[in-house]
């Protein structure tokens, strides 16, 4: 399944991100010792490096490493400041890293070590979902919006078509209406809904995420009648999920009811 935004991890705290050059020690090649490189850390825990930083978005990385069950520490053995370890799950290398301040060496420490030991959140709704995914589509009780929508392949530039169910915040690709199951789907969570013109198609649903850590994603009906449908219908699913803090924020700012006698 495809996530737009996960809720299984802590749903009410952005998942730890952190971008920036870092010097990392190397033993291969024909230059030993320390290289400057650009070095990604994406929401689902995963760290990614690149030569540099116009490389990120445009060139695969040259390295991704799993920091989920990572161990992360300071390194004082080289007599080198700011020097940090990470030793990845399998633990059958070590990588050694260098900041360029006390500041930054922390920040990289605090972010790599919330990705390494992630707060994981059992959730009602997301049982609700992935029960949801396993069923045709027409068997999904009172869906908020359904129909044909044409989904844009970024990697292949290409349209593609889905039959779609929306319900509660999240929306349910199936290749046809005929489908046993979902192919996959979309946690709506936090995105805005907007309407673009992209390329030959003349109107297109955007959905733009809370985070540029996430994908946005372009679909279209087969009208504008169709996509204004759509779009007021994806507004109202996700306008249900409110921030914590904001729903705290709005309650603390109603008016004070009057004691009835």
């Amino acid at each position: 399944m495809v996530v737009g935004s996960d809720i299984s991890r802590c749903p009410n705290t952005p998942w730890p991100t952190c971008r920036g050059y870092l010097h990392k020690r190397t033993h291969s090649g024909f230059v030993k010792g320390w290289r400057k490189r650009w070095f990604v850390l994406k929401h689902d825990g995963w760290l990614h490096y690149y030569r540099h930083k116009k490389d990120e978005g445009k060139c695969p990385p040259l390295e991704v490493i799993k920091l989920d069950g990572a161990e992360v520490g300071i390194d004082s053995t080289l007599g080198k400041p700011f020097v940090f370890n990470c030793v990845p799950p399998s633990g059958n290398r070590t990588f050694c890293l260098c900041a360029t301040s006390t500041q930054e060496m922390k920040r990289w420490l605090e972010a790599m070590d919330k990705a390494a030991h992630p707060v994981h959140q059992n959730h009602v709704w997301e049982h609700v979902t992935l029960h949801n995914s396993s069923l045709p589509p027409l068997a999904i009780k009172n869906p908020e919006c359904l129909g044909l929508l044409h989904q844009l392949d970024g990697s292949a530039d290409v349209w593609v078509q889905r039959y779609c169910i929306l319900k509660d915040g999240c929306l349910y690709f199936y290749t046809s209406i005929r489908s046993t199951q979902a192919s996959g789907g979309l946690y709506l969570q936090g995105y805005r809904v907007n309407e673009q013109t992209l390329s030959f198609k003349q109107s297109v649903i955007e959905l733009k995420p809370p985070s540029e850590e996430f994908k946005t994603f372009y679909f279209c009906a087969e009208n504008k009648t169709e996509n204004q449908r759509w779009i007021t219908a994806l507004k109202m699913s996700i306008k249900k999920w409110l921030p914590l803090h904001q729903a705290i924020q709005d309650f603390m700012n109603r008016p004070l009811e009057e004691t009835r006698m």
